[in-house]
C-alpha cells in the first residue's frame, strides 16, 4: 500500500509500505479521510518527542471496513466506520472505571514516543481494534467523520466542566478545538459564549459558529472586558485551548469567584501558576485529555448538524500533497484550519 511516511524530522514522502494484517479482534480499514492534526504539525519536527521517525502519522480518520479479524462481531466488510485515536487495553484499573483515556497501557494511532510505535492512518489501510471502532450513519461524509476525534476532545472538555444552564463561558483560543468547544459549550447550556484570540479571521469564524462576543487579545484587556459583560463578576467557566502562560493567566483572570477553568491546550509543558488567586477566589481547575467514550454522542451531533465542521475544512487533498500541506501548516498558512488527506484520490 502507499503511505505518507515521516522518514526523518520534517521529511515526509509517499512510499510503498507493507499493508497491515488485522488480528483476531481487529478491523482492517480502507482509509477514506484523515485529518492533519495540530499535534502532527507540532510533532513532525521532533519537538514534541511523540513523532519519532520512521512513522506513519495520522489519527483523525474514517473509512470503510475492508476485512475483519476472526473473532470480530458487529462489523463486516463494507461498513463505514470511524475509530478512537486512543487504543485502550480494556482491562486496566482505569479502563474498568470507564476512564479509557487514562488507560495505563494506552497507545495512540500515528504516535511513536519511545515506549511504542503505532503507525497511523496517513495510508491506504490501517488496523484498529473493534472495541474503539464505531459505525457511521448513512450520508455522513468521510471528511466530516474524520473530524469526530477533534469534536470528541471538545465535548469531553465541556463534559468535565460544571456548566449550568445560563452560564457565561470564555473560550481562550479559537483554533480547531476552540471553535468546536464554543459549539459544545453552547449545547451544554451556556447562554453567552465569549471567544478570545489574536487572529481576526479566527474570531470571525468563532462568531459564525456561535460565539456571542469576540475579543482580540492584542487590542483588549480580556479579563476586564469579560467583567464588563458580567456586571463586574467574571465568567462562570473558562476553557483554555492554547496551553501557553499568557492564555492560562487570561483564562484564570476572566472567571468569577468560585468559577471553573478547564485546561485543554498543552502547547507549553510548564506554565507559571497564580496560586494565590486560585486559592483566595476558590477557583476550580480541571485538566482534560482526549476523550472517554463520547464518540457515539459526537457522531450523532455531527449527523444532526448540532455541531458544524464543514466550514472548518480548508482543503481535501491526496497523500501526494501531504508533505506540501504539512510544510504550509508548519509555516503558519494564513487562514488554514483543517486539511484532510484522502489516500484513495
Amino acid at each position: 500500500m502507499k503511505a505518507l511516511l515521516l522518514s526523518d524530522l520534517k521529511q515526509l514522502e509517499v512510499v510503498d509500505f507493507e499493508a497491515p494484517t488485522p488480528g483476531p479482534h481487529d478491523l482492517l480499514v480502507q482509509v477514506r479521510a484523515c485529518g492533519i492534526c495540530g499535534s502532527d504539525v507540532h510533532g513532525y519536527d521532533g519537538g514534541s518527542g511523540r513523532r519519532i521517525p520512521p512513522l506513519v502519522m495520522g489519527h483523525e480518520a474514517a473509512g470503510v471496513v475492508a476485512e475483519v479479524g476472526s473473532e470480530v462481531t458487529g462489523f463486516r466488510p463494507g461498513d463505514a466506520v470511524t475509530f478512537d485515536s486512543t487504543i485502550s487495553c480494556g482491562t486496566c484499573h482505569f479502563c474498568r472505571r470507564g476512564q479509557i483515556n487514562l488507560c495505563e497501557n494506552r497507545q495512540v494511532l500515528g504516535v511513536s514516543c519511545g515506549d511504542y510505535r503505532r503507525h497511523g492512518a496517513f495510508a491506504e489501510y490501517v488496523t484498529v481494534p473493534q472495541h474503539v471502532s464505531y459505525k457511521l450513519p448513512e450520508g455522513l461524509p468521510f471528511e466530516h467523520a474524520a473530524m469526530i476525534e477533534a469534536v470528541s476532545v471538545a465535548v469531553h472538555a465541556v463534559g468535565r466542566t460544571p456548566v449550568r444552564l445560563g452560564d457565561t463561558a470564555v473560550v481562550v483560543g479559537c483554533g480547531m478545538i476552540g471553535l468546536l468547544t464554543i459549539q459544545a459549550a453552547r449545547l451544554a447550556g451556556c447562554t453567552r459564549v465569549v471567544a478570545v484570540d489574536l487572529d481576526a479571521t479566527r474570531l470571525e469564524r468563532a462568531k459564525a459558529l456561535g460565539a456571542d462576543v469576540t475579543l482580540n487579545a492584542k487590542e483588549t484587556d480580556v479579563p476586564q472586558a469579560v467583567r464588563d459583560l458580567t456586571e463586574g463578576r467574571g465568567a462562570d467557566v473558562a476553557f483554555e485551548v492554547v496551553g501557553a502562560p499568557p492564555t492560562v493567566q487570561s483564562a484564570i483572570d476572566s472567571v468569577r469567584k468560585g468559577g471553573s477553568i478547564t485546561l485543554v491546550g498543552n502547547l507549553a509543558p510548564k506554565v507559571e501558576f497564580p496560586l494565590q488567586s486560585v486559592v483566595t477566589r476558590e477557583l476550580s481547575l480541571f485538566g482534560t485529555c482526549a476523550s472517554s467514550g463520547e464518540y457515539p454522542a459526537c457522531i450523532d451531533l455531527l449527523a444532526s448538524g448540532a455541531i458544524r465542521v464543514a466550514d472548518l475544512i480548508t482543503a481535501t487533498a491526496p497523500l501526494e500533497e501531504g508533505a506540501d500541506w504539512f510544510a504550509r501548516l508548519y509555516d503558519g498558512e494564513p487562514g488554514a484550519m483543517k486539511v484532510i488527506l484522502d489516500p484513495t484520490r
